[in-house]
């Protein structure tokens, strides 16, 4: 188990850095069209590469922020909880969440597989669009096995094991 720990934290910082670099790439290219668009040569589907670029953003940040613990949380409730409420309304929360993502990610694989087959192209810069929806997924997928490392993370403590 502690392998499987070590390679999805190692994945969703590895996920992340992509992430990363994918909002300096839209803060170059959204920054790049503004300036360009004041000599009347706006770069052609740069809004349809921001809503691209977006969506890596938004995927492949989640795993890592999950395992961060940087989702906005209501805690006001929870912390006056026994210790031993909060542990399953926790490991519930996570088991569910890790489910949720799972269907999200598996879901996410069969659309993009759709795409693919189909050819659906974005309209502007005739992109595929299935790469995209295969980076959701993936991103999506990661946050399961998270959640699910967690969950197991929680309940090992909880045994004391």
């Amino acid at each position: 188990m502690v392998r499987l720990e070590r390679a999805v934290t190692a994945t969703s910082g590895w996920f992340n850095y992509v992430a990363c670099f994918a909002i300096v790439a839209m803060m170059l290219l959204s920054c790049a069209d503004v300036a360009l668009r004041l000599i009347g040569a706006p770069i052609p589907g740069a809004y349809e590469m921001v809503g691209f670029i977006s969506a890596v953003i938004v995927s492949f940040s989640l795993a890592h922020t999950s395992l961060q613990r940087g989702h906005v949380a209501v805690e006001i409730i929870f912390e006056k909880l026994s210790p031993r409420t909060q542990f399953i309304v926790d490991a519930a929360g996570n088991l569910i969440s890790a489910i949720l993502f799972g269907l999200v990610a598996w879901q996410s694989l069969a659309y993009g597989v759709d795409l693919r087959r189909s050819g659906e192209v974005s309209l502007t810069l005739q992109m595929p669009l299935h790469p995209f929806v295969y980076g959701i997924a993936a991103g999506c997928g990661l946050l399961a096995l998270v959640l699910l490392v967690v969950f197991a993370r929680s309940l090992r403590r909880s045994l004391g094991s």
